[in-house]
């Protein structure tokens, strides 16, 4: 591919999603109803009260507008002092209704209001939010007949009823929530390149803004979770403008460390949702943790460009364990499903290797807006397909016909072929692997879509 000329940037607006928070007590349906409302089953759904232990977050679309769902543990009654999970699950819940924009309170419409539905109640009245009460298992017709007088009593309204399993009433209630939604925010312009920093606490993040921006703008402290907010904060660099959006570590159960935890875990999901590139800063010291490979996993899940930042390498060197190539081999065989995620190690506290993070910031940037010409993109398939024909199973085989690539920022790329039930998860990957072979997609989720081709499709010019 020529990279003389810069691609045309389609980058898409990046708007700060707001809030909706799905609350009730234990075993309505919640966790049902926000794999339903996401469309993806992200949530576990258990019949036993207590399985959603801690919240679970997703983006969500409805008719043009974004938003970030949560999912939270059923609020039970007052929890005893010496039960722990109870007392976290139920202050995850008070926290999340309080953030929200808009609150999905969940009933059960088969066994009626019970009392802890009242304790509900009297949480969400204090948070002045708006609240949708939601009538979940509502699949047979007698019990819906019976929903709007049994709950009236909670002064919420009619409620909406639902089957979260079948996805009846979904439809309205979508509805309802994108109507109660605040207006859209400012969204970052279009000519500006945003960067967030993401990393669990301690790891090095105002660390690192400071040093990129030469001066002090956040406070550094070797205590976990000083950085309370998302920061933004955007400067100039060779004609470009970049945003740097730097974030609060996240915890994998951040409510064990106070509410401020949980704010700062949730304006880190936000940070995720509108940034162009995600600088994940790990400590070169400790390598990865698990909750590097979570956050690295929900940076791809949104599509976003990755770039692992290895912190305070220089105390790394000083034990002389690994060199850098053989650390990044490390960290790739950790996160293999971000084996295509540029490693950078720098010290952003003695700026050693600084200099070279930016470049390559730029450069995952330019490949996000990376296309392939037609013509080209189908001699590359062709010429896969000739050295690893696809398998046939049950004797029928996989024929791709063409491929284009109708979008960037990431990259889209769709495959027309006889059946897409045909495709298997390894030729898939055989696949993205060749485009990466012959372009530079470092840093960049690719997206591969098969498609039936109809009649009268046609492969495009370009």
């Amino acid at each position: 591919m020529d990279t003389a000329s810069a691609p045309d940037d389609v980058r898409t607006q990046r708007l700060r999603p707001p809030t909706v928070a799905i609350v009730g007590r234990p075993n309505v349906g919640k966790s049902a109803l926000f794999n339903r409302l996401v469309g993806r089953r992200l949530a576990i759904v258990d019949d036993t009260p207590g399985v959603t232990r801690d919240r679970q977050y997703a983006l969500a679309e409805w008719r043009g507008r974004t938003f970030s769902l949560v999912d939270t543990g059923g609020i039970d009654e007052v929890p005893k002092a010496g039960d722990a999970i109870a007392i976290e699950t139920r202050r995850q819940a008070e926290i999340a209704a309080r953030e929200a924009h808009v609150i999905v309170f969940v009933v059960d419409a088969t066994a009626g209001v019970s009392p802890l539905d009242d304790d509900v109640t009297t949480i969400l009245r204090r948070t002045r939010h708006p609240v949708l009460l939601v009538a979940n298992k509502a699949e047979s017709p007698r019990v819906r007949l019976e929903v709007p007088g049994e709950f009236a009593r909670l002064g919420f309204g009619e409620p909406f009823v639902v089957s979260a399993i079948h996805g009846e009433g979904t439809g309205d209630l979508l509805d309802a929530i994108v109507e109660r939604l605040p207006a859209e925010e400012a969204a970052i312009a279009d000519d500006e390149l945003a960067i967030a920093i993401v990393g669990q606490p301690n790891v090095g993040k105002s660390s690192l803004l400071n040093a990129l921006l030469g001066e002090e703008r956040a406070i550094v402290s070797d205590v976990p979770g000083t950085t309370r907010d998302a920061i933004d904060t955007v400067l100039e660099r060779d004609g470009h403008r970049l945003r740097l959006i730097d974030t609060a570590g996240m915890r994998r159960r951040p409510t064990a460390h106070g509410d401020i935890e949980y704010y700062s875990s949730l304006r880190a999901i936000n940070a995720i949702a509108r940034c162009d590139v995600a600088l994940l800063v790990i400590d070169a010291m400790r390598g990865v943790l698990g909750g590097d490979r979570r956050l690295a996993g929900m940076i791809l899940e949104e599509r976003k460009g990755l770039i692992i930042v290895a912190n305070k390498w220089d105390l790394a060197l000083a034990q002389g364990a690994y060199s850098q190539p053989e650390l990044a081999g490390v960290i790739h065989e950790q996160m293999p499903f971000a084996a295509f995620a540029p490693v950078t190690f720098l010290s952003a506290l003695t700026r050693r290797r600084l200099g070279s993070l930016l470049p390559l910031v730029q450069r995952v940037a330019w490949n996000l807006d990376r296309r392939i010409a037609t013509a080209r993109l189908n001699g590359i398939v062709r010429d896969a397909v000739l050295r690893h024909p696809p398998p046939s199973p049950g004797g029928r085989p996989l024929r791709i016909f063409y491929a284009a690539q109708p979008a960037v920022h990431p990259p889209l790329f769709v495959f027309h072929c006889n059946d897409p039930k045909l495709v298997q998860a390894s030729y898939v990957r055989y696949l993205e692997n060749v485009l990466r072979a012959n372009e530079d997609f470092e840093g960049v989720p690719l997206s591969l879509e098969f498609r039936e081709r109809t009649r009268d499709a046609a492969p495009s010019g370009g």
